[in-house]
């Protein structure tokens, strides 16, 4: 197998669903020559014609033929980590034609049965997967496992290679979507750690942390504003972009309130009509639920302030906007934007 990224293309000419449509006919009008390419091997021709063809959706976006679950080869196209970019590989897959006996499509890396099977050439040494060792840690009531990596050829690798090296270790251990819920920090190490483990454990360490965050619950978390006001958030846990890589639409709905305490906090007949409200919302996103998810709210300083994402193709924007109205202790609104990386809630991402 062989990875290929072009991060130095032209920006696309048109807007993103078109360019994705634009990718699709263009795989339809060459795919006589790409299978010819792929059944003889031909890596370096592959590259000639996906490259560009790739880098005209975004050029950030990273492409890979990978053997398939069920076909013989699946072609992944994915945001490499890039959390800007993951809204755009998922809808250049949904636009996929069915997979076939030949050809999948995945918007991101899948994990490979036969990783540990595989050697790779990484400056100039052999990275094999079955000599990679890792340390784990799992913080105690946290969603993720942190890695410490380390290989025998690591000594020999700036640190740069030797984490790509290392994070795309875990891509085909996991699946690139699997190290991005549950992998929390990860260092590629240069002497092993103490109480190492073979690679071939960390699915399992994975699954059985995972088994212990199987439903969403909210957490209640209290803070401060910047301006050193007390805030008090309710948050849902795990809390991840990549389970809903298509909500790239931010919501933000404020809510001024009338009954408030000492510390800005709603009260009262306040307390009760934001209740309403939220319980009105949920209903409404319930009907939603494959288009748009309420991720956090907060008080402080009088206002309650919601963050739903969603699917900009839906109508969650729509329902938020009609829900506001006839709200009476304050003037509400609805703020709508792009924000495919959530950075509106980044302090409560898990």
């Amino acid at each position: 197998m062989r990875l290929f990224g072009r991060k130095d293309a032209e920006e696309e000419a048109g807007g993103p669903d078109e360019a994705i449509a634009g990718f699709w006919t263009w795989w339809q009008e060459t795919r006589p020559t790409l299978d010819s390419l792929v059944a003889a091997g031909q890596a370096e021709g592959l590259e000639e014609w996906l490259a560009p063809a790739v880098a005209a959706i975004h050029p950030g976006l990273v492409w890979e033929v990978a053997p398939g679950r069920a076909a013989a080869h699946a072609l992944v196209v994915t945001a490499a980590g890039d959390a800007e970019l993951r809204s755009l590989a998922h809808r250049w897959a949904r636009a996929a034609p069915p997979a076939d006996l030949l050809w999948e499509f995945h918007p991101s890396r899948q994990a490979n049965p036969q990783a540990m099977e595989l050697t790779l050439d990484v400056g100039g040494y052999e990275f094999a997967l079955d000599k990679l060792m890792l340390g784990l840690r799992v913080p105690r009531d946290q969603a993720r496992v942190d890695v410490s990596a380390y290989h025998p050829i690591f000594g020999e690798l700036d640190d740069d290679t030797r984490l790509e090296a290392a994070l795309l270790a875990l891509d085909w251990l996991l699946g690139e979507d699997d190290v991005a819920r549950w992998v929390g920090e990860i260092t590629a190490a240069t002497f092993q750690p103490i109480d190492a483990v073979a690679a071939a454990h960390l699915p399992a360490v994975v699954a059985d942390v995972a088994s212990g965050f199987a439903e969403e619950e909210w957490l209640l978390m209290e803070g401060q504003t910047g301006g050193g006001a007390p805030l008090v958030a309710t948050v849902r846990h795990p809390l991840r972009p990549v389970d809903h890589p298509l909500f790239d639409q931010h919501i933000m709905i404020t809510l001024p309130y009338a009954h408030r305490d000492e510390n800005g906090l709603p009260v009262g007949d306040s307390l009760t009509t934001l209740r309403d409200f939220e319980e009105r919302l949920a209903a409404r996103l319930l009907k939603l639920r494959d288009d748009a998810v309420l991720a956090a709210h907060l008080s402080a300083e009088g206002h309650r302030i919601i963050h739903v994402y969603a699917d900009p193709t839906g109508e969650a924007a729509t329902h938020a906007k009609e829900l506001i109205v006839g709200w009476e202790e304050g003037e509400p609104r609805v703020d709508v934007s792009a924000d495919p990386a959530w950075t509106a809630v980044v302090p409560f991402l898990t």
